[in-house]
Parts: C-alpha cells; structure tokens; sequence
C-alpha cells in the first residue's frame, strides 16, 4: 500500500507583501511565517519543525532524484509528503511572498508537520511530511477491535470479491491464540523488513498457528500487509484486493486473530497480519 504524494513545483516571483524582519529570518522562519501568518491565520495550526533527513532529501531533490527515491534513501517514513521547488526566490522574504501568494493550501496542511529544505542561489527545494502515527502496543486491542468490527461489517453485508459474489456470512470472533500467532508474524516480518506468508525461519500460517497453541482446527488461512497506517487503510486494502477479501468473507472461518508491528527504518514501516480458523 503506497502512502499519498503531492508534489508541487513553483516557478515564480511575487511581489507586494510587508514582513516585518523576514529578509533577516532564516527559511524555516520564512516558511512558518507564511504558514503562521501569511496564509489564513484564522486555523490553528502547529510550526513546522526541522527535519534532518527531509533536509538530505531537498538536497537530493535539487540533485535531481525524484520525491520517492530520495526519501527512500534518507530512510524517511511519512504518511504524505510535498515538494516544492522556488524559483527566484533570492532571499527569505521572498520565499514567503510566494509561499503566501500561491502555496496556502499545502503550507497549511496540518497533517504536515516536518520540514527540510536546500537553497543554491535563487533556487530552493523544500519537502514538507506527515510523520507516521504508528500505534503504540499499548492500542494492540483497540485497533484488533477496530479491524475486527470492519470485517463483520463486510461479512454482515455480503461483497464481491473479484469476479466471485460472497453472501451474507455469520460474524467472525476475536481468538487469543489466533491473535498470538499474528503478533509473531507481524514481528517476524516487522524484524526482517521482509513481506512474505512463510516466517523468516520457513513457517507457514498453519504452523504458526500450531505454536501458538490453537488446537485442532478444521481450515487455516491468513491475510497478510505492509505500509498501511490505520485500522481503516489496512482493512480498506484487504478488501479491495479479491483473494484477501475471500478470506474474509469466507463463511468457514469463525475465528480470527490481529496484529501489527512496527519497524520505521524499513520501508514499509507497519507490518499486519490477520490470522483466521475454525476449530475442529
């Protein structure tokens, strides 16, 4: 699942604003100027604080490497991301003249909240990010619970999965066991940066949920993601994709077990697993 981006480029100059002191104030100064003040003041709204690796990114940027590549290689995960390229722009009070005349609505998006930026003569690249919001484990049974009332709502509906129609099913319900074995594999592959149903040391779902002392069962099966942030985007995922979605809607399971773990630096950043059964 691939996180929203925006890229804006902007090639101008304009003219005609009062800053009081902003030729003296740094960019960053500049840009929270304009996101602060100069742009509609009204909406409360957080500075943007300074970035390190969104710095090396806008010096990448100004290398020529494009927004997703340069991000992967500083190792920043973000929810969204904007590029902006000024042009013109020889000093600071004209970096807020035309973020203020023309760049309001990505300088006050609040979802962004980090900044980096480069400047080579007139030129100046800047990349504003969302950070990720990972939930803590300490939101392990909130967020189950959140997937697993999405789930039940689908399964309570009926859906087409792919070219196949699913009716109305009976409600799936949460298992400890299920659960356990769907932390393990999340953090296996959290652990390992690696994206895959069969566990780092050659496990399968079934064997996981073996280990995890779930019993005698008649059908085993597990719905695995990478990159989504939120209860939502990763149920929404799964349900958009056919076979994931039979999973779901399969009115042979009765159980299912949830979880997720978190590894930043990859680049991934959430890793998700569902593990669904019946008893035997």
């Amino acid at each position: 699942m691939r996180r929203a981006l925006a890229v804006c480029w902007a090639l101008a100059a304009v003219w005609g604003l009062t800053l009081p002191n902003a030729a003296d104030a740094d960019v960053l100064d500049s840009v929270n100027w304009a996101r602060l003040r100069g742009c509609n003041a009204a909406a409360a709204r957080a500075p943007l604080r300074s970035n390190l690796k969104l710095q090396d990114a806008a010096g990448r940027l100004a290398g020529g490497v494009d927004l997703h590549e340069a991000l992967a290689r500083v190792g920043y995960t973000g929810s969204e991301f904007s590029a902006l390229h000024l042009s013109g722009a020889i000093n600071d009070a004209q970096v807020s003249r035309i973020l203020t005349a023309n760049y309001c609505r990505t300088l006050t998006d609040p979802k962004l909240r980090e900044y980096g930026a480069v400047r080579r003569g007139a030129e100046l690249w800047m990349v504003l990010a969302a950070p990720v919001s990972v939930p803590s484990a300490a939101d392990a049974d909130t967020v189950s619970r959140h997937i697993l009332g999405l789930v039940n709502e689908a399964r309570a509906g009926g859906r087409r999965c792919g070219a196949k129609y699913f009716a109305p099913v009976a409600p799936l319900t949460l298992n400890r066991s299920l659960t356990s074995a769907a932390l393990a594999h999340s953090r296996d592959m959290a652990i390992h940066a690696e994206f895959d149903h069969r566990g780092h040391d050659g496990s399968t779902p079934a064997i996981r949920v073996q280990r995890a002392g779930y019993g005698k069962y008649v059908i085993v099966g597990e719905n695995i993601a990478a990159g989504a942030m939120t209860a939502v985007e990763v149920t929404q995922g799964w349900l958009a994709s056919p076979a994931h979605c039979e999973n779901i809607m399969d009115g042979r399971f009765t159980q299912i077990g949830i979880a997720y773990a978190a590894n930043l630096s990859s680049s991934a950043g959430m890793y998700w697993t569902q593990d669904f059964a019946a008893p035997r």
